[in-house]
């Protein structure tokens, strides 16, 4: 169960909304090629996502946030998504920092940090991966020993969002690494930039631009005990799991956003470009691929509400949640392909803004779990739901 969930009046939902859309035509859009193309951190726009509020999207207002429930937050993502998927990633890595205090962090850990995480004041994101640990989480090795009333922490992280430009993480270490089961010796900790803790070196994309995704590296980091999320060590795996449903749930809308873009893409271009004497929308194999690519897109969007709603119940939804990211990605992805394809060789062309969705969509393939973890995920979930069967 996720507990007590966020609210929102229709018409405030409304009004956000509208908010949202007139920011991206009006600010994001005109300057995405620029800063894609570049691969420039978006300074100006993040201090924009900074005034409306995004980065205290969905923690609590007790502590200065909007307090979205996950189907207006995953609304937003869409939107965002379907212009510039990257700088998603930059309040959502964020946010995952954000729930992991509120959720199971002390009462003085959220008085501390929530305040200061919504305003966009501090800037983080969450540090999970490592060179020989990814999907297998319980194979990471940065440790962290106890000495008196800190913890010295020794390991690297790889591709971490926000690696370079924030200042504060949620970090999984090993506190035990003879545990056994593996899990039972992890422990999440809130590390802010400081002596011992530097970043390595910056990770070149295929897409997934302005965003950075870097190294850090933690040599003797000491770390007060009272860093340590909820106080208590052996909690962090499961702290973990218990923000990877609203994830997942991010990753779903941005690949319903990357997959609704591609298509208002083609569907435009598909009206304009004419051959053999009429626009190429009228002929029959433009609308097949535009059919095929209309019904991927709202199934997905589908998917993704039904997850957000389940979440936003308080139910359990890694089934819902994995369904939804499993296919809004893989429909990103072929979207993404069957538009290009529409555009010809003008989608191959760094002047279409079809290239950016082409080469942003197959992270949605890869994060927050790879697309093969996500159907063993769904099979065993739907068999334990289905036992009687």
């Amino acid at each position: 169960m996720n507990g007590p969930t966020n609210t929102i009046d229709k018409a405030d939902e409304a009004q956000l909304l509208a908010t949202i859309d007139r920011w991206v035509e009006r600010e994001v859009a005109p300057r995405v090629k620029e800063f894609d193309h570049a691969d420039r951190w978006p300074a100006e726009i993040v201090e924009q996502m900074k005034e409306l509020g995004l980065f205290g999207a969905t923690v609590s207002p007790d502590y200065g946030g909007l307090g979205l429930p996950a189907r207006t937050y995953a609304e937003i993502v869409m939107r965002v998504s379907s212009v510039w998927m990257a700088i998603t990633g930059i309040f959502n890595s964020h946010l995952m920092l954000a729930l992991a205090i509120e959720k199971f962090g002390t009462e003085p850990q959220r008085r501390h940090w929530l305040p200061r995480l919504a305003s966009g004041e501090v800037r983080g994101g969450l540090a999970l991966t490592e060179p020989d640990a990814g999907t297998d989480l319980q194979a990471i090795r940065l440790t962290a020993r106890r000495q008196g009333d800190h913890y010295v922490l020794n390991g690297t992280k790889t591709w971490i969002s926000n690696g370079i430009e924030g200042s504060c993480f949620a970090l999984l270490v090993k506190t035990n690494p003879q545990a056994t089961p593996r899990y039972s010796g992890m422990s999440l900790f809130i590390a802010p930039k400081g002596p011992g803790f530097r970043v390595g070196r910056k990770l070149e994309k295929l897409g997934y631009k302005s965003i950075d995704s870097a190294e850090l590296i933690f040599e003797d980091y000491r770390l007060p005990a009272d860093h340590l999320i909820g106080e208590v060590e052996g909690r962090g795996f499961t702290q973990v799991a218990g923000g990877l449903e609203l994830g997942r749930i991010n990753v779903a809308a941005r690949g319903v956003g990357i997959a609704e873009g591609a298509l208002r893409l083609a569907t435009s271009y598909s009206q304009i470009r004419k051959t053999f004497g009429k626009p190429i929308c009228e002929h029959q194999a433009i609308q097949l691929k535009l059919g095929a690519m209309a019904t991927r897109a709202r199934a997905a969007r589908l998917l993704t509400l039904d997850a957000a709603d389940a979440f936003d119940r308080g139910d359990r939804c890694d089934l819902e949640a994995g369904m939804a990211k499993y296919f809004s990605s893989e429909a990103a992805l072929e979207n993404s392909i069957e538009s290009m394809r529409i555009h010809g060789a003008y989608g191959y062309s760094k002047e279409y803004d079809i290239e950016r969705l082409y080469r942003d969509a197959p992270l949605t393939c890869i994060g927050e779990g790879t697309n093969e973890m996500q159907r063993i995920v769904i099979a065993r979930q739907w068999i334990k739901r289905h036992a009687e069967l």
